[in-house]
């Protein structure tokens, strides 16, 4: 067998069809959306404490949200049950997505991503709580005493719960960006350097995201959205910097070999 036909790309895809390429795809987003519809069922059965939860803050300041028509409590409970059911799902969809974009992934490189998946939920968890225990409040007492004294503030369920559970979710997905890229220079696809030479560009989309998930629009609390995702970004090229090594194109042997580990 000539060198040329023992030389492969990693699982194969390299030679790959289009063909291939959509029928993984579509495989991957049957996991995706079967792992958000199995967390969604789950939050049906929790959805009322889970409102309760989120109400809480303005509770903590006197302030009941009310209904003004017929079917926003039904629209508000299944939204809530879809973004409990998506964070579920979550490390299942950040390792089809990785797992889909990378470009062959050897078996010790399947294996290290499905160890992340534990810090990626935890993350994801931790930008959440961020938002909701340090960012709302702030949003919410800003927004009940701002022209307090002229326009009575009377909060409705269905936008209150739509801004709430916006800017939690993207908060902790914005929270993961460390780990995924420290994924992705571990497996040679980002590079610390090449990352950074991208600042500029870095903190027009910071700025950016912090003005579509901040559920006001002073500048106090964007800032507090934007801080936390610049220091995500700079933590990601240190990660980057540790973390990157060049992949090494291997032989068939090499594969088979890592296989039998």
């Amino acid at each position: 067998m000539s060198q040329q036909a023992t030389t492969m790309e990693p699982m194969s895809e390299g030679s790959m069809s289009l063909m291939e390429h959509l029928i993984e795809l579509r495989t991957r987003l049957i996991w995706i959306i079967g792992t958000m519809l199995v967390g969604t069922v789950i939050a049906l059965f929790f959805a009322e404490p889970i409102i309760q939860f989120i109400i809480q803050p303005l509770s903590n300041i006197g302030v009941i949200p009310q209904s003004i028509g017929p079917t926003d409590t039904i629209g508000v409970y299944f939204k809530v049950c879809f973004t409990v059911g998506a964070s579920i799902a979550m490390p299942v969809i950040v390792y089809q997505i990785i797992a889909f974009v990378s470009p062959g992934l050897y078996p010790h490189e399947k294996r290290a991503l499905l160890l992340t998946l534990p810090g990626i939920m935890f993350l994801f968890l931790l930008g959440a709580a961020f938002a909701f225990y340090l960012l709302i409040p702030a949003a919410v007492d800003f927004l009940q005493n701002f022209l307090g004294s002229v326009i009575r503030q009377d909060w409705t369920i269905e936008r209150y719960i739509g801004f709430i559970t916006r800017l939690v979710f993207w908060m902790g997905v914005s929270f993961e960006t460390p780990l995924v890229v420290a994924f992705l220079a571990r497996t040679g696809v980002i590079t610390g350097p090449r990352l950074l030479s991208f600042w500029r560009h870095a903190f027009v989309v910071v700025a950016i995201i912090a003005a579509a998930i901040t559920p006001t629009v002073d500048p106090v609390n964007m800032t507090i959205v934007m801080g936390p995702l610049i220091v995500l970004y700079f933590l990601s090229v240190g990660l980057a910097y540790l973390l990157y090594r060049p992949r090494v194109v291997r032989t068939f042997d090499d594969d088979i070999a890592e296989k039998d580990k």
